[in-house]
């Protein structure tokens, strides 16, 4: 098996917004969709096509990938109907996507009771379905909804099914766990039965985590012969969840030795993917999530940490650098120096693992990101913070004092309204600019004034757009304005990202008590990033002038 290639095929954008309490908007969408398909994702499944607005608005202007196809999902069609004349199924296959992957009832007793048809007419409207993708151009693929369940209630009726999928073209047909509760045993036999009933198919798996056995459920599909598994970033998904990819990727290269569209130096991307996703949906990260989590390398005093100093291989079944992770003593502050390099390597910038400054910095970064600050995923802010230590950013400007206010009242037009307006002094060399601004809220205004007055400074920043803006309570760790901890009250983080009119995207964080506060730190990060990366010269401040000496002194 070493060395055979497994698709990955990401249905995070689909299934992952079936998790309750996730809303996936567009911009979530298309970052998600980029962050896949930089680490190699062969398939990114990018949701239901006239199923609702947002994914209608995600396949109208799909973003552009450098490597990955992108999948619409969909019902075969309606029984009684032609696949033509099955509006639900058009809008699927009108999508301008590289592959269409419909799911059909492979359980004889949904086809009956949910369907509402004859089993062979299930068998025929699955072939059509398939045959009529296929006429539109886009790679055909098939999820045998229940397959499980359906072949321990009727074998020969769900390997049909397989069958007349693969008659109508489809070039993956995946065996589906659905409401995760079959055991490993199970999906090896399922699998190994489709494979001998159909030895020329591909085959694919597709698990749910309801026995919280997705990951092994879906090893011992690809050790039963499936070459594509199905898989959400952490999890993510309806009920208790999918296979988890972040898990299975590094399980299925690093363990079992098989290649993936994912190569060995993307692999330290994974923490920073299954960050971007939790910093996406609000959600506090695992710390003990297998690979990626805080803690999944974290060595506590006594025997394991002794030992761990000695040999770390000796508690880590892999090398934490290999997965994006860092080592930590819990009993020491001296831990993660090789990862925080790694990191500043990234952004360009080299620094000698035996420079002074290099301690301070990494206890700078860690405290930040203990009281709340998010650097795997604001690249942009963790490059100013590492380059500003350094002393190479200049003082582009200084956002002073500002003033918002806010008021609820009934118009002339008698309907209940809330304006803000907020005001602005900016520093620029010596020179102050003072704006003010409406805002259809206290945020909106004061980003809206603090851009007059930098366009005002440096025209550049006129192509810069606020593309999408996230706001995360978090509580326990901050500190106060003092210094003292905050013990349960609460901070706010606030993660901006802006694009230019090149299409160039960054991210950057600000936190505080304080949203506007801290939305001010983001704001301001995000546009000292964009002057430092187009190489701006920061005006001279102006001299300071001696006081004038009192008459007769």
């Amino acid at each position: 098996m070493t060395g055979e290639r497994i698709w990955l095929f990401d249905t995070t954008l689909r299934d992952g917004a079936q998790t309750r309490g996730i809303d996936f908007s567009v911009a979530d969408k298309i970052a998600i969709a980029k962050a896949l398909d930089d680490m190699g994702i062969d398939y990114i499944e990018g949701g239901w096509p006239g199923a609702n607005p947002t994914d209608n608005a995600f396949f109208a202007d799909l973003p552009t990938l450098k490597s990955a196809r992108t999948v619409a999902f969909g019902m075969t069609r309606r029984g009684g109907r032609s696949a033509s004349n099955d509006p639900g199924l058009v809008a699927v296959m009108d999508a301008p996507t590289d592959g269409t992957c419909l799911v059909g009832k492979t359980w004889d007793f949904h086809v009956r009771t949910a369907l509402g048809v004859e089993l062979d007419e299930n068998l025929e409207m699955i072939t059509s379905s398939l045959q009529a993708v296929a006429d539109r151009g886009r790679q055909p693929m098939f999820d045998c909804e229940h397959f499980f369940d359906g072949f321990k209630n009727n074998p020969d009726y769900a390997l049909a099914c397989a069958k007349a999928a693969f008659d109508g073209g489809a070039e993956w047909i995946v065996l589906c766990d659905t409401n995760g509760g079959s055991m490993p045993d199970d999906i090896s036999a399922g699998v190994a039965a489709v494979k001998a009933h159909l030895p020329d198919a591909n085959i694919g798996i597709h698990c749910h985590n309801d026995c919280g056995l997705a990951v092994a459920n879906s090893i011992a599909a690809v050790q039963a012969g499936a070459r594509q598994v199905q898989g959400t970033i952490n999890g993510i998904g309806e009920r208790c969840g999918n296979a988890d990819l972040i898990t299975l990727i590094p399980n299925l290269m690093l363990k079992y030795g098989y290649q993936t569209g994912v190569a060995k130096d993307r692999l330290p991307k994974l923490k920073s993917l299954s960050r971007l996703l939790d910093n996406r949906i609000n959600r506090v990260p695992n710390a003990h999530a297998p690979y990626v989590g805080d803690a999944a390398f974290a060595h506590k005093g006594g025997l394991h940490a002794s030992a761990a100093q000695k040999d770390p291989r000796t508690y880590e079944h892999v090398p934490p650098e290999t997965v994006g992770n860092m080592r930590e003593y819990i009993v020491s502050d001296q831990s993660g120096k090789a990862n925080f390099l790694a990191r500043f390597e990234d952004f360009g910038i080299a620094i000698d693992k035996n420079d002074a400054r290099l301690d301070a910095l990494i206890a700078d970064v860690k405290t930040k990101e203990y009281n709340g600050w998010a650097f795997d995923t604001a690249e942009a802010s963790m490059e100013l913070l590492v380059r500003r230590a350094l002393g190479e950013v200049p003082d582009y400007f200084l956002i002073g004092r500002f003033r918002v206010m806010d008021e609820r009242r009934f118009n002339a037009k008698g309907k209940l309204v809330v304006e803000s307006e907020a005001t602005v002094t900016v520093t620029v060399g010596g020179e102050s600019f003072h704006e003010a601004a409406e805002g259809n809220g206290p945020v909106n205004a004061v980003d809206t004034a603090v851009r007059k007055a930098l366009i005002r400074a440096y025209p550049k920043l006129s192509g810069v757009t606020l593309f999408d803006y996230k706001v995360r309570i978090i509580s326990g760790n901050a500190e106060t304005a003092d210094g003292e901890q905050g013990g349960t009250d609460a901070v706010t983080r606030v993660l901006i990202e802006c694009r230019d009119d090149d299409g160039t995207g960054w991210t950057s964080v600000g936190v505080s008590t304080n949203i506007i506060d801290a939305s001010v730190m983001a704001l301001s990060d995000a546009m000292t990033w964009k002057l430092f990366k187009d190489g701006v010269q920061a005006p001279l401040k102006a001299p300071v002038k001696a006081p004038l000496k009192a008459p007769g002194a």
